[in-house]
């Protein structure tokens, strides 16, 4: 029974494929959303659940509408 080899990403590497800090990577790490291992020194991550953490994060269309006004504004109470 053959095992592939784990594929594992370095920290800055890990940053240049989502776009972010290193402050944010390890805030993701921290916060449990990211799953990474101390080498030694080293903070390591496995290719494959950097992987599944982007599929993770992919906003759904039709999601976001709490995000942008409405353009026609909310309507006006009555006057009383």
């Amino acid at each position: 029974m053959a095992t592939e080899p784990i594929e594992w990403i370095s920290t800055p590497e890990a940053c240049a494929r989502l776009g972010v800090t290193l402050r944010t990577l390890y805030r993701f790490i921290d916060e449990g959303q990211l799953p990474a291992y101390k080498m030694g020194r080293v903070i390591r991550l496995q290719a494959h659940e950097l992987e599944a953490f982007i599929e993770r994060a992919r906003i759904v269309p039709g999601t976001l509408e709490h995000l942008y006004p409405d353009p026609r504004g909310t309507p006006a109470e009555p006057d009383r």
